[in-house]
């Protein structure tokens, strides 16, 4: 059997619509997360947290919490004289029997603090002062003289705040030394769960990591935030090693969106100059925006896809704010440089008069993939009816208007260093053994459909382990790593494990083991089907122990460099400035498709991230005091079911796409809803909404604007 992947035409199970094997474990409550966990003689810890943006301890009193009966162990984190840059930063914890016990012991402690000097304004350079740094200005061509020559030059000042992870299960652990301290279980909510032993070994004081398991065989949402085991991991371990009990430290949900990380916000000014043709011929940008206590800001480079305009000039100012901090969040800073981009390309073409789909068409000679593009821009339109529907700006009278807005995308998506184990078993059993994890997104399901189509077998023959860092090493979930790292380690150590049965196999069948097919069930030669042996019969060759085969991750199986284009239509009040999406379209390649469903499943979870992002999403500080105002699920708005639309996912299968190999898909698709609902909202009012969310008094606002100009 050969290692590369069988022609789509001929597949069974690969690239099917393939329901989620762990689906009904999910719906029913039988699938288990981190939370969940709860061990014999289980302690539950609580943080006593600051409640200022910036401060000093002068002093922490934690004698009535001590004496709290139920309170096993509090520990001072931040002693008299440590200084705190941010709110919600840890001063204490407490472990304690039950939940309700340690979360009176954290009111019960007293810290007198010396409140500082604070910055949490992020959306004004001028405001933030010393906390703004800008950057040296980046020149390429000569823009001056181009914006002198173009036909159209158009001014645009958009942004969007700050957003958190928001993960529906909150970071955190459960940890169980052994009661002779020489080992320890921890389950922890991880996007990477090889290796993690070994860490919480550490913290614990265990020399030897060997003896140590870590566990994650579901988890509720990482985004991207959840990679180290973090101070309330490792404190996880400590107090469990101190007190001789397992200990369970799971944030509550203030600090979790206060803390357990953020996608920077991301501002800029800009102005595109054109030919009358709607060639771009001028950019210059002045970005601005922060990713927390290291600074930081949304932006790595613009334009963002349409980088090679001959002539711009750019500059970007990060601003150090007393905010939790950055961390990788779906597609980072992609979809910030989406929306700057697009909605400045989009206003350029209305400065001219031309159709906004038309003129990201003009312009796909400044990126890379350009025929791609073009392809996918033409399927969105057609999915949208944008000829049918497309009206300039301004065009519209009525209290509610509609509008249309496209964006484009790109994003990497190459595999990660990955083994997968295969065991077929004598009775013709099989299981796929890897150390990765399942971050919601049907990984499971994956490593089946490829054993399963790798062996011709039913997906319900394969069993799959995953989640345990016992299990072969696998890389972390990020960077939409996974699927090609992990789909080509199967694929390898599957057809291994065929040849291998063939070989066994082979004297009953003609005696040419390359010849050999499993299919259906059955392992038959090629040319003479009718001579075939059934799966489980062919087994016993084996003999008495299993068969165990390695593969690690192929190159030759995955690449990377995926695209995409998004078109929304939306539905604008200017009375109360509410707006609604009515549809949003994706269209988006993703080379080899191992499961269609989940594929589909994962651009609908991006569009609907992408409405929260443009329309409800927002991390909102007082400036006053500098701490979080929204720290909870009631004013920390996301989008509901009636708010999401109609979504329409196209994935690329032309053969040609599907020839490329497996490539990573989680990411990309989140990068163009608000930037492509940004520009809708500016079709259908005729202005430009300065800021994401686009809440209600910001379209008013925007509507105002327009007005008074």
């Amino acid at each position: 059997m050969e290692l590369a992947w069988p022609d789509p035409k001929d597949t069974t199970v690969l690239g099917k619509r393939i329901v989620r094997l762990d689906g009904p474990d999910k719906a029913t409550g039988r699938a288990k997360y981190t939370y969940d966990t709860n061990r014999p003689r289980m302690l539950w810890a609580k943080y006593t947290t600051c409640p200022h943006g910036h401060a000093r301890v002068k002093s922490v009193d934690a004698d009535a919490a001590q004496k709290m009966a139920g309170v096993v162990a509090v520990e001072v984190l931040a002693p008299a004289g440590a200084e705190l840059n941010v709110a919600f930063a840890e001063v204490a914890i407490v472990a304690a029997e039950s939940e309700e016990i340690a979360r009176e012991a954290v009111r019960r402690i007293k810290v007198e603090f010396e409140v500082l000097p604070h910055n949490v304004v992020d959306d004004d350079p001028q405001a933030a002062g010393a906390s703004a740094r800008p950057g040296r200005a980046n020149v390429q061509g000569d823009p001056d003289a181009a914006f002198k020559e173009a036909a159209a030059v158009s001014e645009t000042e958009v942004g969007c705040s700050i957003i958190t992870h928001c993960c529906m299960e909150p970071h955190g652990s459960a940890v169980e030394v052994a009661a002779d301290g020489k080992s320890l279980t921890a389950w922890c909510s991880t996007q990477a769960i090889s290796g993690k032993n070994g860490r919480f070994a550490n913290e614990a004081g265990i020399g030897d990591a060997s003896t140590s398991v870590a566990i994650c065989q579901h988890m509720g949402g990482g985004f991207g935030s959840k990679f180290d085991i973090d101070t309330w991991g490792q404190w996880a371990a400590k107090l469990s090693a101190r007190t001789k009990r397992p200990v369970k430290v799971m944030l509550e949900r203030d600090m979790e969106l206060a803390l357990a990380g953020s996608r920077p916000s991301a501002f800029a000014r800009m102005r595109v100059g054109c030919k009358e043709d709607g060639t771009v011929t001028a950019w210059e940008s002045e970005a601005w925006g922060s990713g927390g206590t290291g600074g930081g800001v949304g932006v790595r480079e613009l334009p963002y896809v349409f980088g090679n305009v001959p002539n711009k000039r750019t500059r970007t100012t990060p601003i150090t704010t007393n905010t939790g901090d950055q961390r990788a969040w779906r597609a980072p800073n992609h979809p910030q440089m989406a929306l700057l981009t697009m909605a400045a390309m989009s206003d350029c073409a209305a400065e001219l008069g031309m159709d906004e789909l038309e003129f990201f068409k003009k312009n796909l000679g400044y990126t890379q993939r350009a025929k791609v593009y073009e392809e996918e821009l033409n399927l969105a339109a057609e999915l949208i009816d944008w000829k049918k529907k497309w009206m300039p700006r301004g065009d519209q009278a009525d209290v509610v208007r509609r509008g249309l807005g496209c964006s484009i995308h790109t994003w990497g998506g190459g595999g990660h260093d990955s083994n997968v184990q295969c065991t077929i078993h004598p009775d013709g059993a099989v299981e796929i053994a890897c150390g990765t994890q399942d971050l919601g997104v049907g990984t499971r399901t994956a490593l089946a459909i490829v054993a399963a189509e790798t062996l011709g077998l039913p997906l319900e023959k394969v069993k799959v382990s995953i989640g345990d860092s016992r299990l072969p090493p696998s890389g972390g979930s990020g960077g939409s790593t996974t699927i090609g790292g992990i789909s080509s380690a199967a694929r390898d150590a599957c057809v291994q494990a065929a040849n291998a049965l063939f070989e066994k196999v082979a004297p009953e069948l003609g005696g040419d083991a390359k010849k050999l097919v499993a299919k259906g069930g059955k392992v038959y030669a090629a040319d003479n089907e009718a001579k075939a042996i059934p799966w489980d019969v062919a087994c016993r060759s084996v003999g008495a122990q299993p068969l165990v085969t390695t593969g690690k991750q192929q190159r030759a199986l995955m690449q990377q460099g995926v695209g995409g284009a998004q078109a929304a239509e939306v539905e604008v009040d200017v009375e109360t400035g509410i707006v609604r999406v009515l549809k949003l379209v994706a269209v988006q390649d993703c080379g080899r498709i191992i499961d269609l469903l989940t594929a589909e499943s994962q651009v609908r979870g991006a569009l609907i991230m992408g409405v929260c992002s443009a329309l409800y999403e927002e991390r909102i500080m007082d400036p006053v005091t500098g701490t979080l105002l929204n720290p909870d699920m009631e004013f920390y708005k996301l989008a509901g079911i009636a708010d999401v639309g109609e979504l329409v996912v196209k994935m690329m299968e032309t053969p040609e796409h599907l020839g490329r190999g497996v490539i990573g898909l989680g990411e990309p698709p989140v990068i163009s809803p608000m930037a492509a609902i940004s520009n809708a909202v500016a079709n259908a009012i005729g202005a430009r909404v300065a800021r994401c969310p686009m809440t209600p008094d910001r379209v008013l606002a925007a509507l105002h604007k327009k007005k008074g100009a």
